[in-house]
């Protein structure tokens, strides 16, 4: 069958459980796609079950193809991962994957609304969420646009942007919204990608839904259980790599403090990655898209 999307980092992704990961249990795959790194860790882990969850049912139902072989060995949760991940107390859990970005289907879908020149204003990871970037570029009011140009976009230009944008409404498509970026002067597709990206991230609540899933990964985890996340965007890395420092600190005195009073027992596991790891050369030429991947590890260590 014709795999419409490359998954990032999947040898070192696999070499990350294969070193730290028990063969046994449960591995949740939060953001299943469509199946690459659940085909792989079914693969290298032969006693493993796997739950796969996603929003994006296109991709499920890709995925359930793909994994056919291993339906004795794995479940799917049609939701997103954070809702999904409350439903799952009291399993054995071994591992837990969650790639925070958007498959090359989605990507090249002119359908779905994420390319520079779709007919649409779309960019929903969820088809049957009402909210998309149409309410965004069309609705939001000058405040709100700076914001996230500013945020998640980091673009300089943010007051100039949102002027054009509103001077211009209504926005039809990106088609549309590309031509009036270029009149604002943005023409180069590397600093028009964070602009789109950034609408993204607010239509589909990326950076909460992160957050989430890491608030009740920490909650499921057990004993041993691996966490891997990988990440496209500074901010998403940011907190990511954040997180797995406050989970690793001893101590949570506040830095005022001469001494400790906490009792310095309150570390929840290890980082496994000092470093995020990246895509080799190798790996961007055959799939630029890889460029901007991250992928951080950490072991929960519990009572």
């Amino acid at each position: 069958m014709d795999i419409p999307h490359i998954p990032v980092l999947l040898s070192e992704t696999v070499d990350l459980y294969k070193k730290n990961m028990k063969d046994s249990g449960y591995f949740i795959d939060c953001t299943l796609g469509f199946g690459g790194h659940s085909e792989a860790i079914l693969q290298n882990f032969p006693n493993i079950k796997l739950i796969g969850i996603d929003q994006d049912k296109e991709a499920m139902e890709f995925a359930k193809k793909r994994l056919s072989k291993f339906s004795n060995r794995i479940e799917f949760i049609n939701k997103r991962a954070s809702e999904a991940l409350k439903e799952l107390n009291g399993l054995n859990i071994s591992g837990v994957l969650a790639d925070i970005g958007v498959s090359s289907y989605q990507f090249d879908n002119k359908e779905r609304g994420f390319t520079f020149d779709a007919d649409t204003l779309d960019m929903r990871m969820n088809k049957d969420q009402k909210f998309s970037a149409y309410d965004v570029v069309n609705f939001y009011d000058r405040n709100q646009l700076e914001e996230i140009l500013k945020k998640y976009a980091e673009e300089r230009q943010f007051r100039k942007i949102a002027d054009f944008i509103i001077k211009n409404r209504p926005i039809n498509s990106n088609r549309e919204l590309t031509d009036i970026l270029h009149k604002a002067g943005i023409k180069d597709k590397k600093r028009m990608a964070p602009i789109f990206q950034a609408i993204r991230i607010e239509v589909n609540n990326e950076l909460k839904e992160l957050e989430n899933i890491l608030k009740n990964v920490e909650k499921l985890a057990q004993n041993g259980t691996i966490l891997g996340i990988i990440t496209f965007h500074s901010l998403e890395d940011r907190i990511v790599k954040n997180q797995f420092k406050e989970w690793a600190k001893k101590c949570i005195c506040p830095p005022e403090a001469f001494k400790c009073e906490c009792g310095g027992n309150h570390q929840k596991g290890i980082i496994l990655t000092k470093k995020p790891i990246v895509a080799t050369k190798e790996e961007i030429k055959s799939n630029p898209r890889s460029r901007s991947a991250k992928l951080r590890g950490f072991k929960f260590i519990k009572e």
